[in-house]
């Protein structure tokens, strides 16, 4: 079969191609992303050296170490510390680039691809990265048993094995997006696949893990041996995990921490005063939603899915929850951050006489229970209050129940019938909607199943043709958004802060934390 080479750069965008693109246009690239007349700012060289301490939510006590089960910011940003994927990824453009991985090949039919990996890598223990552990890593996470996030992303491979020194995926149906579906954070490279322990992290990344409590704290040693020179400046690493957001600014008002996530709002005109500090609004992929499951009563009727929809005042989310620090959404889960987004879809707004009309069709009688916490998304309490009071003026009662911080990713999202919920970006259209509106996908969070759209997600999956495949994902935008139990109010910004003795900041469109890779990229000045 005839092959054909992958448009992609034989390495990655590192630090110095970064700076140097920047330096040949005469900027230099600031914190916060933003680039800035060189003249005006000296440039910054990357030093060594410190202990980079890092504030973050979204860590449980349930978490674990096995990437399968990542959910939430912590673990997120665990993965990208010990491990590597084989495919990376451009900061600004979101394209593919090499990893582990150092270069690709497909069949003109884009279902089987060859990889040619990297020789010169050990794991942290010293034993060498070879294609049988990319092998068993995509094995363990496709398996059909696999309780891993991943298993609805590599449901469509067919073989998983070793050529002539190369790794060979060879699929059902075409994918012109396969080397960005192995960029999904789940799929950290693994001693062995992580067949023999799961929860080892032992990996390829630039930090060892020393130790871990979840929940609580985790700390990482640099691994001496990085194959990756352009990355892993600081000599250790330490997570604290901070639920509460009136904490994590105290710990870097401090001089606790040198980083925190999830800012609040309102916060960030205050924090952007304070001496030492700079605040982070970053755009991307990621969204605020709540979510119905569409086969659990009352919410397998759709006329009432329909009434909630039109229930909430996005405007005034927008505004008052995240203080403009975002843009609306309508009901489906991707923006214009993604490629071939669609762009014409009408905007869905508020209207609670329309609700009002839904709500009575749907022959639903008495209250609708709504589960939330400040743990779904920052502000995700005061969100609801407003929902509720939206709701309200359509004659639909709405009642809060506030579930505990800890343990809401393991006991109410994807589990209860109706929560208050945070997504982070993916690489394309395909995996975002292969990870939660497909049928058969684990984390198929609002129970979405129609057979057409997951044949609509294949046939969009393998055309090479652009134009179409706008168009097939603008038929599934409108399907989600007009039938799903998915309501997407707003995309976020990425809201965070840092000392000014944190530098190196890289802005990623992939998804917060600069794509879970702050640990490596950024260094620490005295």
């Amino acid at each position: 079969m005839k092959n054909k080479k992958a448009s992609i750069p034989q390495t990655g965008l590192n630090r110095r191609t970064f700076l140097a693109s920047a330096a040949a246009a005469g900027f230099a690239a600031t914190a916060s992303g933003l680039l800035i007349p060189r003249e005006s700012l000296a440039a910054d060289e990357p030093q060594r050296g410190g202990h980079l301490v890092l504030g973050l939510d979204g860590g449980q006590t349930t978490d674990i170490l096995d990437p399968g089960t990542y959910a939430g910011s912590t673990m997120f940003l665990v993965g990208f510390t010990w491990g590597d994927r084989l495919v990376t990824t451009d900061p600004v453009s979101g394209e593919a680039l090499p990893s582990l991985a150092e270069s690709w090949t497909s069949s003109d039919d884009a279902k089987t691809w060859t990889f040619k990996l990297r020789k010169d890598v050990r794991f942290h223990d010293g034993t060498p990265f070879t294609v049988n552990d990319a092998v068993q890593t995509l094995r363990r996470h496709s398996d059909k048993d696999s309780t891993s996030a991943a298993l609805g992303l590599l449901e469509e491979i067919e073989t998983i094995e070793e050529s002539s020194g190369d790794l060979v995926i060879t699929l059902k149906n075409g994918n012109a997006d396969l080397p960005l579906m192995l960029t999904d954070y789940h799929l950290q490279v693994q001693k062995n696949g992580g067949m023999d322990d799961p929860n080892s992290a032992i990996g390829t990344g630039p930090y060892k893990l020393e130790s871990f409590e979840p929940g609580i704290r985790i700390t990482f040693t640099k691994n001496e041996d990085d194959w990756n020179e352009d990355r892993g400046f600081v000599d250790s690493v330490e997570v604290l995990v901070i639920n509460d957001n009136t904490a994590r600014i105290a710990a870097l008002s401090s001089g606790k921490v040198h980083f925190i996530n999830t800012l609040s709002p309102k916060t960030m005109s205050l924090l952007s005063r304070a001496p030492n500090i700079e605040t982070i609004s970053t755009k991307g992929k990621g969204f605020y939603s709540f979510l119905m499951h569409g086969d659990t009563a009352p919410f397998d009727n759709n006329d009432l899915r329909m009434a909630l929809k039109l229930a909430i005042d996005r405007e005034a989310m927008l505004n008052t929850v995240l203080g403009g620090y975002g843009t609306l959404g309508n009901d489906y889960p991707v923006n214009d951050a993604y490629a071939l987004a669609p762009t014409d879809i009408p905007q869905r707004a508020y209207d609670p006489e329309e609700a009002a009309h839904y709500f009575k069709k749907s022959g639903h009688e008495g209250t609708v229970l709504l589960r939330t916490s400040d743990a779904a998304f920052t502000g995700a309490v005061d969100a609801s209050v407003l929902f509720q009071a939206n709701a309200k003026e359509a004659g639909i009662d709405i009642q809060l129940q506030r579930e505990p911080a800890d343990g809401y990713w393991s006991n109410v999202w994807n589990k209860k019938p109706f929560c208050a919920s945070y997504w982070g970006g993916r690489a394309t259209q395909d995996i975002r909607y292969t990870t939660t509106q497909l049928s058969t996908s684990t984390w198929n969070d609002t129970r979405f199943k129609d057979p057409e759209f997951d044949k609509m997600l294949l046939e969009a999956r393998a055309e090479t043709d652009q134009d179409k495949r706008r168009a097939l994902y603008r038929e599934m935008a409108i399907m989600v958004r007009d039938n799903s139990g998915l309501i997407l109010p707003v995309f976020n910004n990425y809201l965070n802060a840092r000392s000014v003795k944190m530098q190196g900041w890289i802005d990623d469109v992939g998804n917060d934390l600069s794509n879970g890779q702050i640990a490596s990229r950024v260094w620490l000045v005295s």
